[in-house]
């Protein structure tokens, strides 16, 4: 099984390293069943990351055809300014994710039945906007749930949201429960809490289904 985690110009280093930690701390507790690859579009390159300049290394070239995981992170920046000036918003790095191959290629991995795609903050948003997960369940960053709206997403008020082939988190530290809920979905509740355990680290939230009974407005 893989855990692709995608890099892109503007990513935010958080959203990576920590599904990144987690995910490789699961390899080694089954044995290394899990293989654990940073990607890009483009292939191995340097990636700039939008914090301080930071550079992550992809290995590897994203192959939606490999069963498993595909994660996409969002992006580090300012959230406001002027894109005339220079200034690369969060929104504006969202953008230009969509217009890069990456798209075609994760949309072929949604198609992928042996795939599952995961997000991190922002990358819903990435995808959103991208015309990717249109009428999907999904989380994203609270400044950003009004967009995920407005493109037609059901913006689910929840730290992870799981829509089957689709599992997507919250803010930036979400990272952590996203892969841990992974580590669970694939292998266990034991290897999810040996990864805890070692971590000293309790997931939060409860993960949305669109499962069970719908609760009687408060």
């Amino acid at each position: 099984m893989h855990a692709q985690i995608v890099l892109f110009d503007g990513f935010d280093p958080l959203d990576v390293i920590a599904p990144f930690e987690v995910l490789a701390a699961g390899s080694e507790a089954v044995g290394g069943d899990l293989e654990v690859t940073l990607v890009s579009a483009e292939g191995p390159r340097p990636v700039r990351s939008g914090t301080r300049g930071l550079v992550l290394q992809a290995s590897a070239a994203l192959d939606p055809a490999k069963p498993g995981y595909v994660i996409v992170p969002g992006a580090s920046g300012p959230v406001s300014g002027d894109p005339d000036e220079g200034v690369e918003t969060i929104p504006v790095l969202l953008s230009r994710f969509g217009q890069t191959a990456a798209v075609d290629l994760l949309r072929k991995a949604l198609a992928n039945p042996d795939v599952t795609v995961a997000t991190v903050c922002g990358g819903a948003l990435a995808l959103a906007m991208a015309g990717l997960i249109e009428g999907r369940n999904a989380a994203t960053h609270h400044l950003g749930m009004d967009v995920l709206d407005a493109t037609g997403v059901n913006a689910v008020h929840a730290r992870v949201v799981d829509d089957g082939d689709l599992v997507t988190a919250g803010a930036v530290t979400s990272g952590l429960d996203l892969a841990l809920h992974l580590l669970e979905r694939s292998y266990g509740s034991r290897v999810a809490l040996a990864v805890e355990e070692l971590f000293a680290y309790e997931r939060r939230g409860t993960v949305w289904t669109a499962a069970g009974r719908t609760p009687v407005e408060f």
